[in-house]
């Protein structure tokens, strides 16, 4: 079997790459910038998760309350960075969501480089995360996390 092809496979159908930017007043930029990699399948179906863990080396299992599923994921940025991105740059999707993973990919990249911590930074990332996951949920829009950004500038 091609464990690495069906691992990108598994991840184009039932996996999520997500950036989420949320308010962290604490920081000089006053927003957190969290990426992370997900994989959901039923509990009872639950060893191709470990599979995709022991393949990478990282990440956590954990009961998702929300849809009663198990998921596996991966939210530390040298982990995603050093382990997940490049199997994916070697073993690209095949679906509409392989520009979600160049865009994560490029995120993840800059926050490497620590751009997230610097208005200027942050606003690109920000228009990059909006072009994520078009179907997705945003609790904080990009239009309200520019706002602030530029406020500060002022």
């Amino acid at each position: 079997m091609d464990l690495p092809s069906y691992i990108s496979g598994y991840v184009d159908g039932e996996g999520c790459f997500t950036v989420s930017i949320a308010p962290r007043p604490t920081l000089r930029v006053g927003w957190e910038v969290r990426p992370s990699l997900s994989v959901s399948q039923n509990g009872d179906r639950d060893q191709v998760l470990l599979m995709i863990q022991r393949y990478f080396g990282c990440g956590t299992l954990r009961p998702d309350r929300s849809d009663l599923t198990m998921k596996w994921e991966v939210r530390n940025l040298s982990l995603l960075v050093g382990r997940v991105v490049p199997h994916f740059e070697t073993y690209p999707l095949l679906s509409g969501k392989q520009r979600d993973v160049e865009l994560f990919t490029d995120v993840c990249r800059r926050m490497v480089r620590s751009e997230h911590l610097e208005a200027a930074g942050l606003a690109a990332i920000v228009r990059l995360v909006s072009e994520m996951n078009p179907s997705g949920v945003r609790r904080y829009s990009p239009t309200t996390i520019l706002t602030s950004l530029a406020e500060m500038k002022a």
